[in-house]
């Protein structure tokens, strides 16, 4: 099973702590032989679900928006980040240069594009920007990747 990622960056620490913990849930279902995730390495619900897949002992593949992809993330999840990629079984790559939405975008389809299901950290409102949560969900619909949504009950985003 190829589980993608994708879900809002900047969520308080205990809007944090209640997303770990749902995101460890839906991957214990799964067979950790059997399991593979698939993220952009984003701070936030891309980093957590890459490390839970990893904890479970499944396969790690990152897909890569852009070059400068990295410099556009906070400097303080710079380690986590290029720990994860180093321990990514696959790297997949946009081509592009710059890290602007639309590079954001295309690395959300071509990570929907290679999941059988999708688990979307949503609170159900618009994308503050283009490639945001909500366009990658409706993306994966229209293509028939099945979604599910993974909020903990009452929590908000800033």
């Amino acid at each position: 099973m190829i589980l993608g990622i994708t879900g809002h960056r900047g969520l308080s620490a205990d809007v944090e702590r209640e997303v770990r913990a749902l995101l460890r849930a839906e991957l214990a279902a799964y067979d950790a032989g059997e399991l593979c995730g698939v993220s952009c390495l984003a701070d936030g619900p891309d980093a957590w679900f890459a490390e839970a897949v990893l904890a479970l002992g499944g396969r790690l593949e990152v897909v890569v928006p852009a070059e400068e992809y990295r410099a556009g993330l906070p400097v303080s999840h710079h380690a986590t980040y290029d720990g994860l990629l180093a321990r990514a079984a696959a790297v997949h790559r946009t081509g592009l240069r710059e890290s602007t939405e639309e590079a954001h975008m295309r690395g959300s389809e071509i990570l929907v594009g290679l999941a059988d299901r999708l688990l979307a950290v949503w609170d159900g409102q618009p994308a503050r920007g283009y490639g945001g949560t909500a366009d990658v969900v409706a993306h994966a619909r229209r293509t028939g990747v099945p979604v599910e949504t993974v909020w903990p009950e009452g929590a908000v985003r800033d």
